[in-house]
């Protein structure tokens, strides 16, 4: 992959330059949940890979030196946990932090309203959830991604005929890593 494409996700993750449409990470950050829910070009700057996106040719990709840069420097993980926050509220989700004793992803008081939403057989939000579970591994919060995983499979406990287990097993093996 090009430096140049490396430089475009980490100013756009710094506030510095927007992604492929012209949009800053920060005014993503403000959508609404029916922007959020019918965009289809944002998932992929808010939570990149190191595969090439299916589904939107513009995507950034990673590479070792991004991947680096978000495992050490503080700020660039704190903004991607500001993104995970945005698309937690968004599925009905919240996160809890207990200081250094741990993370937990519950359903927050909204869930029963946004799993409306979501929940239901084939679903895109499903692929969206893998790539959230897969980039936050690759960028340094693996911590996330098994607090985000748990909650999940509470939800797939309670929702499997709607989710599916083809579904649940992209979770489950990209959860483990």
């Amino acid at each position: 992959m090009s430096n140049e494409v490396s430089e475009n996700i980490l100013a756009f993750y710094q506030g510095r330059s927007p992604d492929s449409s012209g949009r800053m990470l920060e005014d993503i950050w403000l959508w609404d949940y029916q922007k959020l829910e019918y965009t289809h070009d944002y998932i992929q700057w808010l939570f990149p890979l190191k595969e090439k996106s299916r589904f939107n040719r513009n995507a950034p990709i990673l590479n070792d030196e991004v991947i680096k840069a978000f495992r050490t420097h503080e700020q660039l993980r704190l903004r991607l946990r500001k993104s995970l926050e945005v698309m937690l509220h968004f599925y009905g989700m919240q996160c809890n932090k207990f200081d250094e004793s741990g993370i937990e992803i519950t359903k927050s008081d909204n869930y029963l309203e946004r799993k409306l939403n979501w929940i239901e057989e084939g679903n895109h939000n499903y692929l969206r959830l893998t790539r959230i579970l897969t980039s936050l591994r690759l960028l340094g919060l693996e911590d996330y991604a098994q607090a985000l995983f748990k909650c999940l499979n509470q939800i797939y406990i309670e929702e499997n005929k709607n989710i599916g287990s083809k579904t649940y097993s992209y979770w489950e093996s990209t959860a483990e890593g």
